[in-house]
Order: C-alpha cells, then structure tokens, then sequence
C-alpha cells in the first residue's frame, strides 16, 4: 500500500514546528519585540469593482501552518507559550465559509475563531509596539497594522531559504502533481492541440484552477518558445508544431514546484539533437547541487558548458570561452540558471549574505542572476537552462564582432522551434542532491 502524505506530515510538523518557533524567538530579538503577529491578508479588490483578485496568503503565515485559504486570520507566537491562531469563519451565504481547523497540526495551537475581521482585535496583544507585525497593510485591524521590522524579516527570509523535512515533504506532494500535468500536457502536444487545450489538458491533471497554480502556466508552441514569459494560449492549433515548451507547476498547502520540459515534433530530428544536448547539461548541472557550491560559479560553468553544446552543434564556431566573453552566451542563454523556490517560487532571500541584511552581488554581465548565495543542505534550487532564438537578441548579435563566430544559416533554420529549456527543482542535502522533479515524473 502507498503511504499516505497526511500521516508523514503529522509526523514530521512538531519538528518544523519547534523550528519555526526558534526562528521567529530570534527574529524578536533581533528587532527588540516580545510577540510576533502574522496576518494571513485579505484579498485585494480590482479597481473600481465589487470584486476581489483571487486571495494569495502571507507565506509567513503558510509557514507556520497548512492554511492557503484563511484569510483575515491571524498566528500570535510569544517565546515560551504556545502559539495562539486566531481563525475568522465568518457568517456568510455569498460565498463558502472556510471549514473549521482540523488537521493533524491543530492540537499545536490555541485557536479562537471569530466571524469579522474586526473580531480579532480582542484576541491580539494589547500593545502593538511591542510586536512584530508581519503582512500586508490591507491586514490591519484598527491600530494593530503590520510594521514588518526589517531586522526580523531579514532573519528570517535569509534561513527561509533553509527547508525542514516537512517542508521537502510538501514539495514533493507539489512535484508529484507538477509532473501529471506535464504527462499530460505532452499528450496533448502529441495529439496536435492548441496552446489553450494543452493548458486545459494540465488543469485537469493536476485537479488544480488556475488561481492555485503556483504560477502562470507557460505553454508555448513553436516560435512562442523564444518568450521566455508566454502567457497567450492560442486557441487554434498550428497546421504543423516543431516545438513544445511548457513551463508549468503544481502548489501543495502553499509550497510550489517549478518544473520546464521541452519537446520536438517526431520530424525534428535537428532539434531533438539539441534538446539532448541540453538535458545533458542541465543533469550535469543538478549533480553539482552540493553543499559549498557557489551558485553563481554554477551558472557561469553553465554558459560555458551550453556554449560548448552550440559548437558541437554547428551554431558557433568561436571557444566556448570566447562565446561567454564576447556575449555570444548571453544572446542564446539570456536568463539566470535558477533560484531559490518554496512558499514562493521565486522564493526570497535569493541574494541575502547574511542575516542582517547584506547582500551577495550578481556576477558582471549576468542581471537576471535570482540567486548569488553559497549552497547548503536544506536549500531547494532549480536548475533551468535553456537555449533560444530570440529574434530581438539575433538582431542585436548581428551588429557585433562576434557575429562572425556564428553560423547563421544554422541559426536561422531554429528560429521556428522557439527555444528549449529543461527544469528540475533539486534539494541540496549532506550527501547526493535529492531530485523532486525527476523523482516525480518518475512516479508518475
């Protein structure tokens, strides 16, 4: 029989728990407060409407309990008491109530519900001065508005980055429905859908909406692959697709997966040859997940390893040295190798050097870089290289020096396959790197 998650989880949350405690006792020192308060948020109205923008929690409050639709709530944490939730549940017949907490992490807290968002006034500390307030200001309640001190939230956004078992756990759950809707979506490639259908395909796999994606599916045929943020899902087909490149994830309880795969029509041969040669790179480039590993040096051994992939491939002629100095890489490889990913997919603290606030520059030459930090157990990456033919970028080339060094020919003959990029999320560990992505399609 398959374990199920919920007993895993129930075993593994007093640990995390006890973590996030210690974490938030040190960020209270850190800023000279006794309490910490996390609102959950509200939802954010559109402009000029009666309606709201689909409610995305506070991943501070995630963090500290699997609640993703709870909004108007409240976690108060005293060091050396027991943290206290505060839960509306409001009286409603517009729309669903939220259920009342139930769970295995329940009997962790003191919960009070309340059924207005100003009913929380009573169960918060009387002196907001002397808390840390975390959240949005659309959170406030009469004078008890978040502050977010900086000296706390630079703590604990820098060990964010570090994830406890139970959060692997629920990564995993992510992964796992990341990659049923990526097996499907490639089904539907296959089957010669549209952008639309595919996407619709994935949705149905994954059982999620859209509003609890972890982010805007990319699904992008052909040329549409060469924008590195296609969001347009075109409803009619094309009468033939060379390419399919989908960047799409699943979210579990708040906690994201980020996964990309790439594939060509079976009539191209041409670019099959390079998407092999890409995944080769990128697995090479998850091995080094590693403990004291420098992110930035990874990223720059990968544009020397994909430069090395496009002279095999007869698109450059130059070292692959000289295509990384010249900006040759740049124009193929225009975005950094990855980031830090978890409550957030982009998660934060990317460039945090300490836990004071300083920060870790970028690499010269490499803007879009999300993460200059040093690897260590506990970090979960992605790892996401990618080459592409981006019409804006060959055009820039073109005007260079080192448009000598590329074979053009070859290089127009890809413009229609759009790119490649090939995504695993990897948990940097004592040991080997523990590879979710791949784990879940293999599951799959």
């Amino acid at each position: 029989m398959t374990a199920n998650p919920q007993d895993n989880l129930s075993a593994l949350y007093p640990a995390h728990l006890a973590e996030i405690e210690k974490r938030s006792a040190d960020a209270l020192a850190a800023c000279g407060r006794d309490t910490l308060a996390v609102a959950s948020g509200q939802p954010h109205g559109w402009f000029l409407d009666d309606q709201d923008y689909a409610f995305k929690p506070n991943p501070h409050f995630l963090h500290w309990l699997p609640l993703a639709d709870a909004p108007g709530s409240w976690v108060i944490y005293t060091p050396g008491t027991k943290p206290k939730l505060v839960f509306l549940q409001p009286h409603d017949y517009w729309h669903v109530v939220p259920a009342a907490p139930a769970g295995y992490w329940t009997e962790h807290f003191d919960i009070a519900i309340i059924r207005k968002p100003e009913d929380a006034r009573a169960h918060l500390p009387k002196d907001p001065s002397r808390c840390a307030i975390i959240g949005e200001a659309n959170a406030a309640v009469g004078d008890f508005a978040p502050d977010n001190p900086a000296a706390a939230l630079h703590l604990l956004h820098h060990r964010r980055a570090f994830k406890t078992p139970y959060e692997i756990t629920m990564m995993r759950v992510a992964s796992k429905l990341g990659a049923h809707g990526h097996r499907a979506a490639a089904q539907a490639f296959r089957e010669g859908l549209s952008e639309f259908d595919i996407h619709c395909r994935y949705l149905e796999a994954t059982r999620l909406t859209e509003s609890q994606l972890p982010y805007g599916n990319i699904i992008a045929l052909d040329q549409h692959g060469a924008v590195l943020h296609y969001m347009h899902f075109d409803r009619n087909p094309p009468s033939h697709a060379h390419s399919f490149l989908i960047d799409a994830g699943g979210q579990f309880h708040g906690y994201a997966s980020d996964i990309t795969r790439t594939y060509a029509s079976p009539d191209a041969g041409e670019f099959q040859a390079l998407i092999d040669a890409v995944e080769k790179a990128q697995q090479g480039f998850c091995a080094k997940v590693r403990a004291e590993q420098s992110y930035p040096e990874l990223h720059v051994h990968a544009h020397h390893v994909l430069m090395q992939a496009m002279r095999e491939q007869g698109f450059i002629t130059c070292s692959p040295e000289a295509a990384v100095a010249n900006g040759i890489s740049s124009t193929f490889f225009p975005h950094g190798l990855g980031h830090l990913i978890g409550l957030q997919v982009h998660d934060v603290a990317g460039f945090a050097r300490d836990e004071q606030g300083g920060t870790i520059p970028k690499p010269e030459g490499h803007p879009y870089l999300r993460l200059t930090r040093t690897l260590a157990p506990g970090m979960v990456v992605t790892i996401e290289p990618g080459l592409y033919f981006i019409d804006m970028l060959l055009a820039e080339l073109k005007k260079k020096p080192a448009a000598n060094d590329v074979v053009w020919s070859k290089v127009d003959a890809f413009r229609k396959y759009g790119g490649i990029r090939i995504e695993d999320d990897v948990v940097c560990t004592d040991g080997e790197p523990l590879n979710l992505t791949r784990e879940a399609f293999a599951a799959a």
